[in-house]
């Protein structure tokens, strides 16, 4: 039996590629450190032999005993509500924590794929963006944390791959969406959705014209397998290059949701990316494969789950509370 460990284990994106990699009849070592993560999210993996889980910061020092094939590190505060509170943080799991990650894929023999972002190509120049783009990023903005922290992320990953031969994957992760997205995280769908939910006005940041590109997580965990089981060491897009305006966007959650809430303004963050849709030709080229669940789909899905909180849940406003970590 494979054995792969995962980190972020306990976060959105993670907790899906905790249950694929189960499904596949792998051994799944599941490590958060619950700064962001949510023990909910793999609650019903605990009962299975198959699974274990470390309550671990892999900014620390990283060890798993026994034989290790494959590390998946998507270790990291992905919501820029989290990274503006956490900054250090942010970029200490995507510089320390890859370090260590890699060390460990390099003492281990292990495969590492490590998951990268469309923010990599900041606020893009380019329109769709190719994987060969460089990016437009400011290193000291409020976003620029989140941003260098993978753009370095990506970097010593290719240095321990040219270096020490360790084999690589980097997988650049378009907004993904789907069941367990956190309420109240800065993202786009589960703020449009909860705004609907409790009855309050849908906020729009800036005149509502920039674009996003909205990927279902299991598309995005499909495009993530095969990456990880391709022999291509390069950066590659996974995300669903149908693309849509903020204001569009608005405009079919009123519709999905039944509500009648209006939409109001407010001042566009700094740095806030205007356009993002990735271009995919690569992910089909080399890993045959494309996005398959379209948008109507999948937010039926996601809207689902969301209806499905606690009254208490969706009217929570913080999510989590950092001071503990904050040193």
């Amino acid at each position: 039996m494979k054995r792969i460990l995962i980190t972020g284990a306990a976060g959105f994106l993670g907790s899906h590629l905790c249950d694929r990699f189960i499904k596949e009849g792998y051994y799944v070592i599941g490590m958060d450190n619950l700064i962001t993560g949510d023990l909910k999210n793999i609650e019903h993996l605990f009962k299975l032999e198959h699974f274990e889980f470390y309550h671990h910061d892999i900014t620390k020092f990283v060890h798993i005993p026994g034989e290790l094939d494959y590390i998946l590190h998507f270790a990291s505060p992905a919501s820029p509500i989290d990274y503006l509170k956490i900054p250090i943080q942010t970029l200490k799991v995507g510089s320390l924590g890859t370090h260590n990650l890699l060390g460990l894929a390099r003492v281990k023999k292990a495969r590492i794929l490590i998951a990268s972002t469309s923010e990599v190509y900041g606020d893009p120049l380019v329109h769709p963006q190719t994987e060969e783009y460089y990016g437009n990023v400011n290193t000291i903005g409020p976003r620029g944390v989140y941003d260098e922290a993978k753009r370095f992320q990506e970097s010593i990953t290719m240095a321990y791959h040219t270096f020490h031969g360790v084999e690589t994957r980097i997988v650049r992760i378009f907004n993904t969406y789907g069941p367990r997205m956190r309420l109240n995280d800065g993202r786009v769908i589960p703020a449009f959705i909860g705004q609907a939910l409790r009855g309050e006005d849908l906020t729009i940041f800036g005149d509502g014209m920039q674009t996003r590109s909205f990927c279902y997580v299991d598309d995005q965990v499909e495009g993530i397998f095969r990456l990880l089981h391709s022999d291509y060491v390069y950066p590659v897009n996974i995300g669903n290059p149908d693309e849509i305006t903020i204001k569009d966007f608005a405009e079919e959650i009123i519709k999905l949701t039944g509500t009648n809430q209006k939409v109001v303004y407010h001042p566009l963050p700094i740095n806030d990316p205007l356009q993002r849709q990735p271009d995919t030709s690569k992910a089909k080229e080399l890993l045959g494969w494309e996005a398959k669940v379209n948008r109507a789909e999948g937010m039926k899905i996601t809207y689902d789950y969301f209806k499905s909180l606690s009254k208490e849940e969706l009217s929570k406003e913080e999510h989590k509370d950092f001071s503990n970590y904050i040193k």
